[in-house]
């Protein structure tokens, strides 16, 4: 007669055996590629002693193509919840070693579980990628499978965080899940992102290309925007994903964890030197940045992409803000076609999870261009616009030098929405900068002037002091104050305090149409 701990002892048998995924060879080739396997991963993620597993017995159903001879633990994917920093979230790790990773109808409905799961509880949903693709011995089912996961990640969207992270091969439609949710993360070297893989692309096109210099890390945090953080090894990508958590609130109802504020003293005098007065020469705005916020609190996004405008996270006194700053570093700080896109999504994300947005505001407009012009610009720098007004979380302005154009209007002017605009002294607010302006305006006058160049300097300071200047607009209402630079950061915890509380409902309907 069998006994109950002979069944224990059978249970344990066979999680040891799902543990062990592919097993001793296929681990050994995952470390040997410099990755981790699934519940390394894990491991290294979430809480000590926190991970719970899902389905781990899930396997495949399918006979074809031999696969009714092959085992295939977990169906190639680990899916469960733990903490991190204390608080709950869902997750998937895939598991390269068992059919490498490939997505079947099993693998996928493990997915959406823990997908549900975390939409029900309100907690935030990360996915660890390595994956080969769709299983192709399974058919259709394994595309139907990624559809599943893709209406999840729509209809999730908004409602709570989702990460996905890239730690080996994403390739096909495996990439689409991805790109709806809110953060991406690569792995130097071992991860790629692509629709078709090099050898596609060889066989249609004629065009040779590696797999790295085709979808990794760099090209996807440089040039395509898709990724937003990448580092040398898994370990710090895991790090930095539990980083980006403790700015982010658990759910759409929530408002982002708050920190004790420190004792330092919020006047900051440095403010005076650090932005050229000379409206021309560049600076790098994170030193603004680090001067306002909590110190080290700042976390950039997107580092590496459309680096003429900066966006992240920081605390002010213990607060979340999402930042949105020019950098008069790269193009003067002009608004360009990716910059835009850059700016709107994030926006958007900060709007849907209660993070207020403050705007350091240097710019010079929207970037000319035959190349722009004809790449979309009027519908890219639209969505900035449309972010902006579509946004009903505090929203504050700082103009640091120069605000010119419709440029000014889309970052967050009184017009499209602003809580409070501040500008400092050296403010320029304009429909353009005053040499342009002055050579349109006065055209005649300087042409026909016995020292031409004498005469447009002249026009020059005298545009500049009539209309260049924040003292116009703050007698329109369009400025809320002029402020000591020294004491924006006094400013900025004070009307974040007054906003706290701050309630903002738009017209019914069923959702805008944002200009993609």
């Amino acid at each position: 007669m069998v006994d109950i701990y002979e069944k224990i002892n059978e249970l344990y048998d066979r999680r040891r055996e799902v543990e062990m995924g592919g097993g001793d060879e296929k681990i050994e080739r995952q470390h040997e590629k410099g990755k981790l396997t699934a519940r390394e991963r894990i491991d290294l993620l979430v809480d000590p002693g926190t991970f719970v597993e899902l389905n781990p017995f899930i396997e495949h159903r399918s006979t074809d193509f031999g696969l009714d001879r092959q085992k295939g633990p977990g169906d190639g994917v680990v899916t469960g919840y733990g903490k991190i920093n204390g608080r709950p979230i869902y997750l998937f790790s895939q598991d390269f070693t068992v059919f490498g990773g490939a997505l079947g109808e099993m693998h996928a409905k493990k997915i959406a579980h823990v997908m549900d799961l975390a939409a029900k509880n309100g907690a935030p949903f990360i996915g660890l990628n390595d994956s080969g693709g769709a299983r192709i011995q399974e058919g259709v089912v394994s595309l139907d499978g990624y559809g599943h996961i893709f209406y999840r990640n729509a209809i999730y969207s908004g409602v709570i965080p989702q990460i996905s992270v890239i730690m080996g091969p994403c390739a096909g439609g495996a990439v689409y899940s991805p790109a709806i949710t809110d953060f991406v993360f690569m792995v130097e070297k071992t991860s790629q992102m692509f629709i078709t893989g090099p050898k596609v692309i060889e066989t249609v096109t004629g065009e040779k290309i590696s797999a790295e210099d085709l979808g990794g890390a760099r090209v996807h945090n440089t040039i395509s925007g898709n990724a937003h953080f990448s580092a040398e090894k898994e370990e710090e990508v895991l790090e930095m994903v539990r980083k980006l958590l403790s700015y982010l609130p658990q759910n759409n109802e929530e408002k982002p964890p708050r920190l004790e504020a420190d004792d330092s003293d919020d006047y900051r005098p440095d403010l005076t030197d650090v932005i050229p007065f000379d409206a021309v020469r560049p600076y790098d705005v994170r030193i603004v940045i680090n001067q306002v916020v909590d110190e080290h609190s700042f976390m950039e996004i997107h580092k590496d992409f459309a680096k003429n405008i900066v966006v992240g996270f920081a605390r002010i006194k213990g607060e979340v803000v999402g930042l949105v700053c020019n950098q008069p570093k790269f193009m003067a700080g002009g608004l360009d076609i990716d910059s835009s896109d850059k700016a709107a999504r994030f926006i958007r994300f900060c709007d849907s999870f209660n993070i207020p947005i403050i705007t350091f505001e240097d710019v010079t407009g929207f970037f000319p261009g035959v190349k722009q012009e004809h790449g979309g610009i009027i519908r890219h720098g639209a969505k900035i616009l449309y972010a902006y007004s579509e946004a009903t979380v505090p929203k504050l302005t700082v103009i640091l030098r120069k605000a010119y154009g419709g440029a000014y209007v889309a970052l967050n002017s009184k017009a499209i929405g602003a809580d409070l605009v501040f500008a400092w002294p050296n403010a320029e607010i304009a429909v353009m900068g005053p040499q342009g302006a002055a050579n349109i305006i006065f055209a005649k006058e300087i042409q026909n002037s016995e020292n031409p160049e004498q005469t447009r300097q002249q026009k020059i300071e005298e545009y500049r002091e009539k209309f260049a200047n924040p003292y116009v607009a703050a007698r329109m209402g369009m400025v809320d104050d002029v402020i000591d630079p020294r004491e924006t950061r006094i400013k900025l915890i004070q009307a974040l305090e007054m906003l706290r509380n701050k309630k903002e409902t738009r017209p019914r309907k069923k959702h805008g149409n944002i200009p993609l």
